[in-house]
């Protein structure tokens, strides 16, 4: 079958691989569509950071590059193993990529999104959306009903999404910032309206203000080459700041904003992952007594994630800007949005 094979930095190719066998306690799931994820970006541009090198594979995958990346999909099921109950063949599904041990602190505590051999399956092995069929035990497998498979390919990133507000506090009535409006930010400030919560979105990119606009996602767009984004949080709030905010961006300057616009004692979530280290204005937080959180995926959140869906609390049509095969994945897929981020929110590739 084929699959999208990351080898090293800028070597992705579209390979020939054997189709996964399958096994006990797993499923086989013919993918239907798999998102680009800004975590895909990151491996093949300044990677590897998730796939361990040649010669060090991951000690729970027990695989090294090149592995098949694609960790946002869904798809259909179409072999069950030996000793699966609770899924059948032909149901629409998605897939909590993980690769955990069961043994460590945090597993044990419950908190296996912080196992301390993590690994995320499309990123340290096992096989990955971006390829025909995948093979997932069935403990990482979600039915998500009558919800499009294109659309559900988003359940990944919204239950990040997810996760994030959860880290937050916020409730219904609260007012948030969401600083960047790629396709987590855009998320996040989906799942707080689905919640009450009053939604602020800061971005430069033209597309993607009009993305936050017309989805219905942002109250309202500040776009900080434009206007003072602190001095209008303030107005917006009568004076108070932002109840929590949240950092989707990756980039310094965002991070320094979202502390100047939340209010004493507020929270800043940092939602994204950083190709290099952040700077952090520690008198910021010392002097309004802001807590900094971090989030990393999800713990939980996808049963919750698919029902705001279900429940049309949450329209995941409005993100899917363009749909590729996976031959055109460098040229008309990575390269969109590497170069040309401002023509695109969220592209998913037909295996």
């Amino acid at each position: 079958m084929k699959a999208a094979r990351f080898h090293a930095r800028e070597d992705l190719r579209i390979e020939e691989v054997p189709e996964p066998e399958l096994r006990r306690g797993a499923v086989k799931i013919a993918v239907a569509w798999c998102g680009i994820c800004g975590t895909d970006l990151h491996e093949f541009l300044e990677g590897p950071i998730f796939t361990p090198p040649p010669g060090h594979p991951h000690g729970l995958s027990h695989e090294a590059a090149p592995v098949t990346l694609g960790h946002e999909f869904s798809g259909t099921i179409e072999e069950l193993g030996e000793g699966v109950a609770g899924l059948d063949i032909g149901d629409s599904v998605v897939v909590e990529p993980y690769f955990v041990c069961d043994e460590c602190a945090p597993c044990r505590e419950g908190n296996y999104n912080l196992c301390t051999n993590l690994g995320f399956i499309g990123l340290a092995g096992g096989g990955g959306g971006l390829s025909e069929k995948i093979v997932v035990d069935s403990r990482w497998v979600h039915p998500v009903g009558d919800i499009p498979l294109d659309e559900a390919a988003l359940i990944e990133p919204l239950a990040v999404a997810h996760h994030a507000v959860s880290r937050s506090d916020l409730k219904a009535g609260d007012v948030a910032v969401v600083g960047g409006a790629g396709p987590i930010g855009l998320l996040t400030a989906a799942v707080l309206k689905g919640l009450g919560v009053t939604t602020v979105v800061t971005e430069l990119s033209a597309a993607r203000k009009e993305k936050a606009t017309s989805s219905g996602v942002a109250d309202h767009v500040i776009d900080p080459s434009a206007d003072d984004v602190k001095a209008r949080v303030l107005e917006l709030t009568g004076g108070a700041g932002a109840d929590a905010a949240f950092e989707c961006a990756g980039v310094n300057a965002v991070l320094d904003t979202m502390l100047d616009v939340v209010k004493p004692a507020g929270v800043v979530v940092n939602v994204s992952i950083w190709g290099r280290p952040a700077s952090v204005d520690m008198q910021k937080i010392v002097l309004k007594e802001i807590d900094l959180r971090g989030t990393i995926a999800y713990r939980g959140d996808h049963a919750a994630a698919i029902k705001l869906v279900q429940e049309g609390k949450v329209d995941l049509k409005p993100f899917i800007t363009g749909r590729i095969a996976l031959e055109d994945l460098v040229d008309k897929g990575f390269d969109t949005l590497i170069n040309h981020n401002d023509t695109a929110v969220k592209i998913i590739v037909h295996p």
